[in-house]
């Protein structure tokens, strides 16, 4: 008997064998409509990748990332509480978010002293975690706050692990104002850095922040050139403060935003490295790791159903952290509805842990490394965002390309079709637009009201710099004000709108696009009534008429459709002055269908968010 190794026995795999294969099971289907998809960019994702050589990049140092915890509680107290619960569950680093800043989110620390801020770290020692701030314009009194408090507590600056995350450029992005022009802003920013040195300080003073453009619905690419151009603005700024180039590289720290797509996720953290390698190799620089901190994207978290957004945050810190973030600060799946409490902080902290200890996920540096789709996403990702930076850097910098709303410009067109696709389902968000769950129950979050911003902070005094502000938007929110619209009817009227489902023939028949009709209209908040099928249009219309639903639509097979479809349209259009819809669109019946009583299709690619507005108001009409 032969003894050949298992694999010996088979034909190599080969891309020609694999492409054979293909087409025998598309079957004369459209090989790149089927299986190729693209990313907002236009790069290109195939179905299937060779391996790939792994060129040398900057990483992570080796070892795990950082467990970041927002610590967001208007009270100092409870503020503090929340910080030593999540350091005694597993987290090594906090994030001050202060008032004010975009990402409290209506709330915030609101210490205005350094006795507010050492409750709101009582029992915390600062040298034992990483800390970054997050201020908004209140970056620079924040940083000094807790300069003072390093100082009343005797920790020496330079044993602090401390990112500062003084981003005015970032400010300007989102609130649409600077509070000075430019050239007065930058050199408080070396100065700055000068002062926080002369006291020891060796961490990062500066940061470039994605969360305003990803927010505003930008692509990858267009994230990672805003973040790239608002490095180099504060590299110059520093430069020309009087740092040398090696101290103002390292004083720069990047946050970039994870999502839930995790070969983009991944591929997007790899390009950031690679193109801020690229900027100290333009300024002579030997490259060094970047401090790369990482947050879950807000843009894609949903009020309903928010247990999903669990999944989506883990989702997000798996992809960042094989990515290569030193810090991941996952948002609480509760933090849409209110200040999360601490099951959801306990949540959010332990989906990373169990990634780093029980997967091991950090014990390689660089796992995508070689991987085939990876590393073609990451050098297609790198030069189409190198190519955006140019642009930018071509409109005379950020703060210029923000200032005459170049940069808007570009990212609204993005953010009009990311809506679209939204509406018309192509980018699906479980719970809201797919498989949404009307009997959902309430989640807790803390009872404490939102704060005001304080005011009479920003980064300077003199003639403002203004632009305009990009949005800050989560995807799902039209569909949410739908369902917000049903639970006010609901509390109205003790009942949901509802909407029959006018079911043609046998089960078989029937049951797929009655139960895509049910979840689309759920999507809306219109509760699907009637779960039988009929044999003809009498029986339809009666069942109709006693479900007392004042919209009804018509699903079953295209065979069916095209023999009873026309004389069920006319039946139930003549209940009541019904509004009829049909599941499906069969082209040669849509005229005569209209014509018969039905008033519009829902199917796959419809736009769902436009018809559920209308459907919605039908619906409720008194």
């Amino acid at each position: 008997m032969e003894d050949r190794p298992l694999a010996d026995l088979f034909e190599p795999a080969t891309r020609e064998r694999w492409l054979g294969l293909v087409e025998g099971v598309l079957k004369g289907a459209d090989f790149e409509k089927r299986l190729v998809s693209k990313t907002a960019d236009g790069i290109r994702i195939e179905p299937l990748y060779d391996a790939a050589e792994a060129p040398a990049q900057p990483m992570r140092a080796p070892g795990p990332w950082r467990v970041a915890q927002r610590v967001d509680h208007p009270d100092a107290a409870a503020a503090g509480a929340q910080a030593l619960a999540d350091l005694e569950g597993g987290s090594d680093a906090l994030t001050l978010v202060f008032a004010g800043a975009p990402a409290a989110r209506g709330y915030g620390l609101t210490a205005t002293s350094v006795e507010d801020l050492d409750t709101a770290l009582k029992g915390v020692m600062l040298p034992l975690i990483g800390l970054r701030l997050d201020a908004g314009a209140r970056g620079q009194e924040a940083a000094t706050l807790v300069k003072a408090l390093a100082e009343h507590r005797g920790d020496a600056l330079a044993d602090l692990d401390l990112d500062l995350g003084i981003d005015p450029i970032g400010t300007l992005a989102a609130a649409g104002t600077l509070g000075a022009v430019w050239d007065e802003v930058a050199p408080t920013l070396a100065a700055t850095l000068t002062d926080f040195d002369a006291a020891g300080f060796r961490g990062r003073a500066l940061l470039a922040d994605g969360r305003p453009y990803h927010e505003a619905g930008a692509s990858e690419a267009a994230e990672l050139a805003a973040i790239l151009a608002t490095a180099v603005a504060y590299l110059r700024a520093l430069e020309a403060g009087g740092h040398d180039l090696g101290r103002a590289r390292d004083a720069i720290a990047v946050l970039l935003v994870a999502d839930a797509d995790e070969f983009l996720t991944v591929a997007k953290f790899r390009a950031m490295r690679r193109l801020w390698a690229r900027v100290e190799a333009a300024c002579g620089l030997d490259p060094k790791p970047l401090r790369l901190h990482a947050e879950t994207a807000w843009r894609n978290m949903t009020r309903r159903d928010p247990f999903v957004n669990i999944l989506r945050a883990t989702m997000a810190s798996f992809s960042a952290g094989i990515g290569g973030a030193d810090s991941v600060t996952a948002l609480p799946y509760t933090q849409a509805l209110g200040l999360p409490d601490g099951f959801a902080r306990r949540v959010a902290r332990n989906s990373q842990i169990v990634l780093i200890e029980e997967s091991s996920l950090a014990k390689v540096s660089d796992p995508a490394a070689g991987a085939g789709g990876f590393e073609a996403l990451t050098a297609e990702l790198t030069d189409a965002a190198w190519d955006a930076f140019q642009t930018i850097e071509r409109e005379g910098g950020i703060v210029a390309s923000l200032s005459l709303g170049k940069l808007q410009g570009r990212i609204d067109e993005m953010r009009q079709t990311r809506a679209r696709n939204v509406a018309t389902r192509r980018e699906a968000l479980t719970g809201a637009t797919e498989f949404p769950f009307l009997a959902e129950k309430p989640v807790a979050v803390l009872d404490v009201a939102p704060v005001a911003a304080p005011g009479g902070a920003g980064f300077g005094a003199g003639e403002a710099v203004a632009c305009e502000a990009l949005p800050s938007s989560r995807l799902a929110e039209p569909y949410e004000a739908l369902r917000d619209a049903s639970d006010a009817y609901l509390l109205k009227t003790g009942r949901r709108p509802t909407v029959f489902l006018a079911n043609l023939g046998p089960l078989a028949a029937f049951n797929t696009r009655a139960t895509f009709a049910a979840n689309a209209f759920a999507a809306g908040g219109i509760e699907a009534v009637g779960d039988g099928g009929f044999a003809d249009a009498p029986s339809l219309a009666e069942a109709f008429a006693s479900s007392g639903a004042p919209l009804a639509c018509i699903c079953s097979s295209d065979k069916i459709y095209e023999e009873q479809a026309l004389a069920a349209a006319e039946a139930l259009a003549a209940t009541r002055g019904a509004t009829i819809y049909l599941a499906g669109k069969p082209a040669d019946l849509v005229e005569p269908l209209k014509a018969a009583g039905v008033h519009a299709f829902f199917h796959a690619g419809c736009d769902l968010q436009a018809l559920l507005t209308e459907a919605l108001t039908r619906a409720t009409r008194t």
